[in-house]
């Protein structure tokens, strides 16, 4: 039987936040992103997913520069008689030197051009999100905050740009695309009009999610209570709306990477995206629609390329979800 605890009035002065002396520290407190994180560590499948991602990242700036120059042809590799490579499994010419094997035609390095392939498409998916989220956050939070005319006015201009055939928009404009912009040419060009075809056309769904959560936020005690302090508009916006428009913002962002991603693929499929000899992935496909018979594999890799980006992007999101709003599960 144990002697009971002794427990005097100098400790709890000392710490009130200890009931019975030598329960050890004091418990701190946890912001909400502190909270948010450790929900995120816990669920394993969008851990993986980022990891997924961070890797894609870190290959596709790194690994073209230890692997095979991916313009080079390699005609020897190549059996003229059948079109395609000279062994490997499927005939795909895999060997150390070519560890994914060669295209059937050229006989260039297959890794390297889905390394490369891969850059192209996070460049403009993140570019556009980017440019996507900073116009939706202007005109979604305008129309919450301000409602009335500007509320109407904005949403209808939303409601237009939603209307317009995208795809089809952006064929066009590819097509018409002059060779030079303000001293910018070539890829570099095309590459620049992508970004800003599907970030613009796509900023009307972030802003009409920014748009709900201000119409909601610019009711609640908080803001009425800066408001009767004589605050001003931007300073409510930016430092009493905003803050809280940050979790949804980073959440929705991270689930439309994966869909600008797979835009830029369909462009680049159907010969609008950037242009030979800089790779992509879309016209990776594209390109082995005609030798599939011959060797399969070399429209395997650059789907499957393709597949795991996306896949990892949407569990990353759909634990950022959870993480930063357990009520949406």
């Amino acid at each position: 039987m144990t002697a009971p605890i002794e427990v005097t009035g100098s400790d709890l002065e000392a710490h009130p936040e200890q009931i019975v002396k030598g329960l050890g520290k004091a418990i701190e407190g946890r912001s909400l992103w502190q909270i948010a994180w450790i929900r995120l560590k816990r669920d394993k499948v969008a851990i993986a997913g980022a990891f997924t991602i961070v890797f894609l990242v870190i290959a596709s700036l790194v690994g073209p520069w230890f692997l095979p120059d991916p313009n080079l042809f390699n005609q020897d590799l190549i059996d003229p008689s059948m079109q395609r490579p000279h062994g490997g499994w499927l005939h795909s010419g895999m060997s150390w030197d070519h560890l994914l094997g060669v295209e059937p035609t050229s006989g260039r390095d297959l890794l390297s051009r889905i390394l490369i392939g891969a850059r192209v498409s996070l460049l403009v998916a993140i570019g556009a999100t980017l440019l996507s989220v900073s116009i939706g956050v202007v005109i979604g939070g305008l129309a919450g905050y301000f409602g009335g005319i500007v509320d109407t006015v904005v949403s209808r201009f939303m409601d237009a740009l939603l209307a317009f055939p995208l795809l089809l928009f952006a064929i066009a404009l590819v097509g018409i695309l002059p060779r030079e912009v303000y001293g910018i040419e070539g890829n570099a060009l095309k590459i620049g009009v992508l970004i800003f075809i599907i970030g613009f056309f796509n900023c009307p769904y972030i802003g009409r999610i920014v748009r709900g959560q201000t119409l909601s936020l610019r009711e609640r005690e908080f803001v009425d209570a800066a408001r009767t302090l004589g605050a001003s508009h931007s300073y409510i916006y930016f430092k009493e709306v905003l803050p809280n428009l940050v979790a949804p913002i980073i959440v929705y962002s991270t689930l439309l990477i994966p869909t600008n991603i797979l835009f830029e693929a369909s462009l680049s499929f159907l010969g609008v995206g950037v242009k030979p000899p800089l790779p992509s992935l879309g016209g990776m496909l594209s390109e082995a629609v005609g030798s599939y018979e011959n060797t399969p594999l070399f429209m395997v890799f650059p789907g499957l390329t393709i597949f795991l980006t996306v896949l990892a992007f949407n569990l990353l999101g759909d634990g950022l979800r959870d993480a930063l709003d357990p009520r949406s599960r």
